[in-house]
């Protein structure tokens, strides 16, 4: 069975030969395991480890040059001032792109919002590339997913807390309703005539069209269920709506404790959700499997909170033995951790997970 035989079969909530497998990873654990294996390339590395998906990197930003602010902060396509921090410690560091501040943070009204000049424009991308990236891709005879960078892929809530700040568009959704919706559907606009590009652009070459937008903490929802159905539903519906349109399966990630929106989510057209997050509240794998099974296939699973930088290679094996017999009958499970592999993960431990991915994910 190949792999998009495989994962057909998984979405159809039938057992393949084995649970599908993804890799998730920062750019530092990259590098490090091309080190390890003596590798020049991530294809090499995704084949060593069997990965049914393939990435497309999308369309090149054409737009104008980014400011670059006094302080070294350099604007994104939003206009938000970003800063390179660096993360961890001794031989495990890597770095992300961190806000400095939110340029309407300080709006009192809603024609301030209207009038910033910095909202993005779909025409500041070059989607002619992405033919190109789908002809690669399609070669490799695996999945093809859309998502985007970590910047910049499908969402609403994430990008307005950068423009607008995160304290802020959460106290415009009780106080300034209007200022919220703005922000929202500006936002949802957007993203959704840059993902018609991209569809447009790639032809049938995407299998799985997945957005990304975290809407919970560890312990619950970062806004209440009634708030997310009215402000971020409908935009969360278009993009699921477009996906179907051109007969693309769908599926979002959203770290936290989502639970009580899963229904909404799935009523809106959503196939696979990621990534489960084990330590978050209710996302326990056994009762959502028990739960939404039938109507959603699970993707992610393995901690990288605890078991996989601090666990043993065999506590790893466990947990992968474990999420098997939670996700895994009938299908509707894709191995995958919980969110990037971070630095902080020993190599061994790695090893360790995508063994046990091979070992303990057969069927029959």
């Amino acid at each position: 069975m190949d792999s998009r035989e495989r994962v057909a079969r998984a979405l159809e909530h039938k057992e393949p030969d084995r649970v599908p497998i993804d890799y998730w990873a920062t750019a530092e654990v990259n590098a490090r395991l091309l080190e390890r294996y003596g590798f020049s390339s991530q294809d090499e590395l995704l084949d060593h480890f069997n990965v049914d998906f393939r990435y497309l990197e999308g369309p090149a930003y054409i737009g104008p040059e980014p400011l670059t602010h006094p302080d070294g902060s350099v604007e994104d396509h939003f206009g938000v001032p970003r800063t390179r921090v660096k993360v961890g410690h001794g031989g495990q560091t890597g770095e992300y792109w961190e806000v400095v501040r939110s340029p309407l943070e300080n709006a009192e009204t809603i024609e301030e919002v209207i009038d910033y000049h910095k909202w993005p424009d779909p025409d500041w991308f070059d989607y002619e590339c992405v033919k190109e990236q789908v002809s690669g891709l399609k070669r490799t005879g695996k999945v093809i997913v859309f998502i985007g960078d970590r910047m910049n892929r499908c969402a609403q809530l994430k990008p307005a807390m950068y423009v607008r700040g995160i304290v802020k568009i959460l106290e415009d959704l009780v106080l300034n309703p209007e200022i919220a919706e703005y922000v929202f559907n500006r936002i949802t606009k957007f993203y959704l005539e840059y993902a018609r590009r991209i569809v447009e652009a790639a032809g049938n070459g995407i299998d799985i069209f997945m957005t990304g937008d975290d809407f919970g903490t560890q312990n619950g929802l970062i806004m209440s269920p009634d708030m997310w159905r009215r402000f971020l539903m409908p935009g969360f519906k278009a993009f699921m709506g477009l996906a179907k349109k051109h007969g693309f399966w769908t599926a979002h990630h959203s770290c936290g404790a989502i639970e009580p929106i899963i229904p909404d989510m799935i009523g809106c057209g959503l196939d696979i959700l990621n990534p489960i997050q084990p330590e978050a509240r209710g996302m326990g794998g056994g009762g959502l499997k028990k739960r939404f099974g039938e109507q959603l296939c699970f993707h992610g699973s393995i901690s990288i909170q605890r078991t996989l930088p601090f666990g043993s290679p065999e506590e790893v094996r466990n947990e992968v033995r474990k999420r098997f017999e939670e996700l895994g009958p009938q299908g509707g499970f894709i191995y995958c951790t919980a969110h990037n592999i971070q630095v902080d993960t020993p190599i061994d431990n790695i090893e360790a997970l995508f063994k046990a991915y091979h070992d303990l994910g057969v069927y029959g």
